[in-house]
């Protein structure tokens, strides 16, 4: 399995600020598509961002919520496979993100391996 990271930005609609995209996506060998589909993988959460909402006092901030919710994340073996674009706010964010999803694309990577181990026998050297 390899990891496919693409950095990019864009100007925010709204007050021209930068907006910086994180693309995401894994490159598996046809062993490894088996396995994610034998053991049906492609819906497991890998990460996800969610902070605390703002509580809405009146309608205008009613949209700070729904802004909120809209910038939640949540990235599943489904999406690496498929490719995920994440817009964060600053490179922090970004960096921040990816660091996440390059762990948790490591820690995938170990539970392949030992799906490929299934049915036979690991001999460990002490």
């Amino acid at each position: 399995m390899k990891l496919l990271l693409r950095r990019s930005e864009r100007s925010s609609m709204v007050m021209g600020k930068p907006v910086y995209i994180l693309e995401v996506r894994v490159e598996v060998s046809s062993e490894e598509k088996g396995w994610i589909e034998k053991y049906k993988f492609g819906p497991s959460v890998l990460y996800t961002r969610k902070g605390a909402p703002p509580q809405a006092r009146n309608w205008a901030e009613a949209g700070q919520v729904l802004l909120h919710v809209m910038t939640d994340l949540t990235v599943t073996v489904n999406d690496l496979v498929h490719g995920k674009k994440v817009e964060c706010k600053d490179i922090m964010e970004m960096l921040a993100v990816e660091a996440q999803i390059r762990e948790a694309a490591q820690n995938f990577a170990q539970v392949l391996r030992a799906a490929s181990q299934f049915g036979g026998e690991e001999v460990i050297d002490l």
